[in-house]
């Protein structure tokens, strides 16, 4: 019986997952926390090892014939802020010898976690009730989603096949970001509607990615069926996490299949210009580097979309990170570790800005509102700087 209400967390997959890790330590050269901290307790193999323990103590058969183990607290609080302190990258899943894959693992690791009333930890456990009360993690007020950034002058139509989802970080902390998809999307020329400030609720990444999947089918439910009131055929978004959730989860969520395609906005913003609906001036004379949002590249394989636009905006070749695609470098804005764990967030960030500096980039190039927020405020304190810009923000800028 313990055994099945366990496995509502993780599926027989990932419990296999748990015993496959071979603590071969490939992973530890692309972990970005152990770049940061070097910590053992805090590496991939060691939280499998632990948590592995903690299953075997608590739910193995001596357990349930002799009941559980208890605990050593210390140890326990350790393991826990090991799981909540990691960004879920993935980035160590790409390099597993065993192909365990850690980045839908570890939130799963997570929800377990919380099921059993352990975590998440600070802000992040605050993050329920705000999303009640205000539909965004941040607690900001709903009315104030769209005010500050979407232009008086778009035309947004109340009923349109196509839809365009701003999402919470891009709303609230990435505003270029989310104001350059809108102009560009109105340059294209297509009539594209949004929901109202009060209608567009947090897509549930951040409370998946933190375990707690209380509120996940109710806002899964009031969004899709808010945009096919609307007529919505295809539902466009930047957020590398909210098209990850959407692609990923939201039907299961819904319980059954969306009455509409989910679409990443370079993906339909590269077809606009190949196919010469939109029309971009004089390319930049710059040296342009791009950064692979994780959850974008390793989460849902969007890779050559962002190059291509990129290329038809700079008569520069693109530089490239030493990691790139499927292997790029969390910036460390993922896995809400941010919230709680600034400094190694401020850190992964500024090794970020430094490499783009050292490669001779005159630009840095981010295509995920998490990223944004971070690494401009990273850079604040940062003796060496250079210029960030959103993609869409400077395709935006160049639009003739």
């Amino acid at each position: 019986m313990k055994r099945d209400r366990f496995s509502n967390a993780l599926s027989a997959g990932q419990l296999i997952e748990l015993d496959a890790c071979a603590r071969c330590g490939e992973c530890l050269k692309y972990c970005p926390i152990q770049d940061v901290t070097g910590k053992p307790s805090i590496s991939p193999p060691e939280k499998i090892r632990v948590f592995r323990e903690f299953i075997r103590a608590t739910e193995g058969l001596k357990a349930i014939f002799l009941g559980s183990k208890q605990i050593d607290p210390v140890l326990l609080e350790d393991f826990t802020k090991a799981v909540f302190e990691c960004t879920t990258c993935g980035g160590c899943g790409e390099r597993c010898s065993v192909g365990i894959f850690t980045q839908r693992l570890w939130p799963m690791m997570r929800k377990e976690m919380v099921r059993r009333g352990i975590g998440p930890i600070g802000e992040q456990a605050k993050m329920p009730e705000a999303v009640r009360q205000q539909g965004n993690p941040y607690n900001l007020p709903a009315s104030e989603r769209f005010k500050p950034w979407l232009p008086k002058d778009i035309s947004i139509s109340h009923r349109a096949k196509l839809a365009y989802y701003a999402g919470c970080t891009g709303a609230y902390s990435a505003q270029p970001m989310v104001r350059g998809d809108v102009l560009v999307l109105s340059a294209i020329g297509e009539p594209f509607n949004t929901l109202s400030a009060e209608q567009e609720v947090c897509c549930g990444f951040p409370l998946f990615i933190t375990g707690q999947h209380d509120l996940l089918e109710d806002l899964v439910k009031r969004l899709v069926e808010a945009y096919a009131e609307r007529g919505v055929v295809q539902l466009l978004c930047s957020c590398p996490c909210c098209i990850n959730i959407m692609t990923r989860d939201w039907p299961a969520l819904y319980g059954k299949p969306l009455p509409f395609k989910v679409r990443h906005i370079t993906q339909f913003v590269a077809e606009a210009i190949e196919r010469g609906r939109l029309k971009i001036s004089e390319p930049l004379a710059e040296r342009l580097i791009y950064h692979d949002p994780c959850y974008l590249s390793r989460g849902v394989g969007i890779i050559e979309e962002p190059r291509y636009m990129l290329s038809r905006l700079t008569d520069k070749r693109l530089i490239e990170f030493q990691r790139h695609g499927r292997q790029s470098h969390c910036c460390g804005a993922g896995g809400t570790a941010r919230k709680v764990f600034k400094e190694n967030a401020y850190a992964m960030a500024r090794n970020t800005i430094d490499e783009a500096i050292k490669k001779g980039a005159d630009r840095l190039i981010l295509n995920c509102p998490a990223c944004y927020a971070l690494l401009n405020e990273a850079q604040l304190d940062n003796p060496n700087r250079i210029v960030i810009t959103d993609l869409m923000e400077l395709v935006a800028s160049l639009l003739g």
